[in-house]
This record gives structure tokens, C-alpha cells and sequence, in this order.
């Protein structure tokens, strides 16, 4: 797989991935929006960033793939590590949303971690739970699943057979919350996997980036 971009239809794909194509993550950015695009971070295979920006508005984009259970303590240790060096690079004053498969049960309730957690989720909380829960108390950051009351279908991420999951999240800023409108799975989207296609859907001031648009359209990633 490597470290490559390429045209996909109306998208450009730029992706991070091992020869061996065991480990990969990618983004997909629409045609109106490549040009915009400033800088691509590629941490490992992973952890893949983009920065996407047009004069005073800065929007980062983290595709991230942790490891999961089964797999050695210190490579969980690495990728925390690695997401945290980069996600240092971003400034403050900078818009953040982290997605993809974190490999982590959270649980309903906030069970000390309520400025993070809306309080909709699905299942138990297990160890990596608890390594997202304090890694966005470390960044100031919301999981922005639990702040939209959903359906059990659109909540579960994973489905194999009988076993049903919730491991795909989004995160961002605090004050970012209010940018997002909606974020639930899309139950019946076929992915070729067990996972199950997780849509955030955010309203971004898209006048700020050209002149002759106006309006706020939705932009679902």
C-alpha cells in the first residue's frame, strides 16, 4: 500500500499504510476542496492528517486506526504516543476532528468523564475505553457519538454474526460542538467488512473560504 495519493471519481485519496496491507488509514477530500488542502501529515500507518485551509479558518483531519485487543501493550503505547506528538502540531486556535476505528468500549454512563460524554452509548467499558476517555480529557476534546440519541443500529460500528459493537468514534474540540449536526451509522451502507459507515455531519461557514459562496452547507465526512 505505502504512502501515496491518488484521483478517486470526484475525491483525491491521500492514505498511510504498510507494504504488508495489514495496517492502513486514508482520507478522501472532495474535488472542490483539494486546493484548500496546505499540508499532509503521515505519522505512520495508523495515523494519516490533513490540514485543509483558506485565510483565517483551519480545519484538521485525523484518520486514525488503534490497535486492537490481543496485540502487545507497547504498541498501544506507541500509537498513543504518536497521536499525541502529532496532535501537538495543531494549534489552539485551529478546528480538530479525529475519526476511525479506536478499538474501545466506553459505556453509557460518563462515570467521571461527564465533560466528555453526552451520555448515548452502547455496551461496557473495557481498558481501551478508557485509554480514548482519558486521552480527550488530556486534549480538551468531546466524543461526539454520545451527544446524539440514536437507535441501537445506528449506534452499533462493528456487527459479526451475534457480536455487536460500538468502536468507531469522532472527536473534536469543545468548542467545536456546536459545528456538529448529526453523527450516527449508517446501518444498511456495505463497507466489505464488519465495520458499519459512521457519518458526522458538520456545518462549516464555507463563505469564509471563497468570496463568491454564501450560506453554511453541510459537509459529511
Amino acid at each position: 500500500m505505502g504512502a501515496k495519493a491518488r484521483e478517486v471519481e470526484r475525491y483525491k485519496l491521500w492514505y498511510s499504510g504498510s507494504i504488508k496491507g495489514r495496517n492502513g488509514v486514508g482520507i478522501l477530500v472532495v474535488e472542490e476542496l483539494v486546493d484548500f488542502v496546505v499540508k499532509i501529515r503521515r505519522k505512520s500507518d495508523r495515523i494519516i492528517a490533513i490540514k485543509v485551509g483558506m485565510r483565517s479558518e483551519i480545519i484538521n483531519m485525523f484518520s486514525v486506526y488503534t490497535p486492537q485487543i490481543g496485540l502487545p501493550d507497547d504498541m498501544k503505547k506507541q500509537f498513543w504516543e504518536d497521536l499525541d506528538l502529532v496532535i501537538q502540531y495543531v494549534a489552539r486556535t485551529e478546528k480538530l476532528f479525529i475519526g476511525g476505528d479506536l478499538n474501545g468500549h466506553i459505556i453509557v454512563e460518563a462515570g467521571g468523564y461527564d465533560m466528555i460524554h453526552g451520555g448515548f452509548d452502547y455496551r461496557e467499558r473495557n481498558n481501551g475505553g478508557v485509554s480514548v476517555l482519558d486521552f480527550a480529557v488530556a486534549y480538551k476534546l468531546l466524543v461526539v457519538n454520545f451527544f446524539f440519541k440514536k437507535k441501537e443500529d445506528h449506534l452499533v460500528t462493528f456487527k459479526s454474526g451475534a457480536l455487536k459493537t460500538q468502536i468507531d468514534y469522532f472527536l473534536t474540540r469543545a468548542d467545536n460542538r456546536r459545528l456538529c449536526k448529526d453523527c450516527e451509522v449508517i446501518p444498511n451502507e456495505y463497507l466489505g467488512t464488519q465495520h458499519r459507515l459512521l457519518v458526522l455531519d458538520v456545518e462549516l461557514n464555507y463563505s469564509k473560504w471563497k468570496k463568491r459562496s454564501v450560506g453554511k452547507p453541510r459537509v459529511k465526512w
